[in-house]
């Protein structure tokens, strides 16, 4: 089994998936627009025409899956985000430091990177785009 994060935007899904590709290292597979949806789908205003209705980032073993909603679908949408975060893991320290600083650029830390009782080095923040995101070192004894 895998378990796939989904994250909702509201017309800025192609913009958070690059840029989390190129922080995370990982490859936008799908990105497919409101534009391209088949016959009959009842989106039809062209404002939505370039948000996206589908968008997956694969990043190793891992993915993360995303779409542009509106309000009148997603009531909640332009609320923050909370209840989960985004949670990346490694062993390299320096890596967990970089992914840090750079998920934080233009956002705000939560908690700034550092060492923890439990992790070598651990941090939390939201991103540019509203997103929770915690990331942890794993200690040298495997334990997470």
């Amino acid at each position: 089994m895998r378990i796939v994060t989904s994250l909702s935007f509201q017309g800025q899904c192609r913009q958070a998936f690059e840029f989390y590709a190129d922080v995370l290292g990982g490859s936008v597979t799908a990105a497919i627009p409101y534009a391209d949806a088949p016959p009959g789908m009842p989106i039809n205003d062209p404002k939505y025409k370039d948000w996206l209705m589908h968008c997956w980032l694969d990043i190793g073993e891992a993915a993360l899956m995303g779409a542009d909603m509106d309000t009148d679908w997603a009531p909640h949408i332009g609320k923050p985000k909370n209840g989960f975060d985004v949670t990346v893991h490694t062993h390299d320290i320096d890596k967990a430091r970089r992914w840090f600083t750079q998920l934080a650029d233009g956002g705000r830390e939560v908690m700034p990177f550092g060492k923890t009782f439990w992790s070598p080095g651990y941090g939390a923040l939201v991103d540019r785009f509203g997103v929770p995101w915690m990331v942890n070192t794993i200690p040298a004894d495997g334990n997470a």
